[in-house]
């Protein structure tokens, strides 16, 4: 269900579009990240095991993830995956998304992920049992677009910013025009 926005011709992506572009292109692009990322990190420290300078290598993994999100969000309001997909994250007035604003939206975004993390952590959830909170609050977190008039996550209302649905490029019209 895309919904358009009064002072835009731009629709919100539905909460499918948004949820496919997030969980399978974005996973695949933030684990590549991750990968050369931890690899910098390993040889830099000399660490031979992932639990060496733990709590070290979550804050720069931490940083390099948020850098990337920051970065591409900057410069165009699209990610990779949010290019192949058409999806863009603009300002509350639809302009481009100041610093501060992307760092906040990074920040809010682990919302997704931390209530869950804490209950396992307080319960002392190991192994697959570990998935069960974590999963319930993705789902409680997607379920919040549903409740929200614009359509847009609960993050993104804090953060003040939106995520529009850009129209398909059209080749034929691009070719009539050379």
């Amino acid at each position: 269900m895309t919904q358009l926005h009064p002072a835009t011709p731009y629709p919100t992506p539905s909460l499918k579009r948004r949820l496919v572009c997030m969980m399978i292109y974005e996973a695949a692009l933030v684990f590549g990240v991750i990968f050369f990322a931890s690899f910098i990190f390993d040889v830099s420290t000399q660490s031979k095991s992932a639990l060496t300078l733990r709590l070290a290598r979550e804050a720069f993994l931490f940083f390099v993830i948020g850098s990337y999100f920051v970065f591409f969000w900057r410069r165009g309001g699209q990610t990779l995956a949010m290019q192949t997909w058409r999806i863009k994250l603009v300002n509350d007035d639809f302009s481009t998304v100041p610093l501060v604003k992307a760092i906040v939206r990074y920040c809010l975004a682990w919302m997704w992920f931390l209530p869950g993390f804490i209950v396992a952590y307080q319960l002392n959830l190991k192994n697959a049992q570990l998935a069960i909170p974590i999963v319930i609050g993705f789902c409680a977190w997607a379920a919040t677009a549903l409740f929200i008039k614009d359509g847009q996550f609960l993050h993104d209302k804090l953060a003040k910013t939106r995520l529009i649905e850009l129209p398909k490029f059209d080749k034929r019209i691009e070719q009539d025009q050379i």
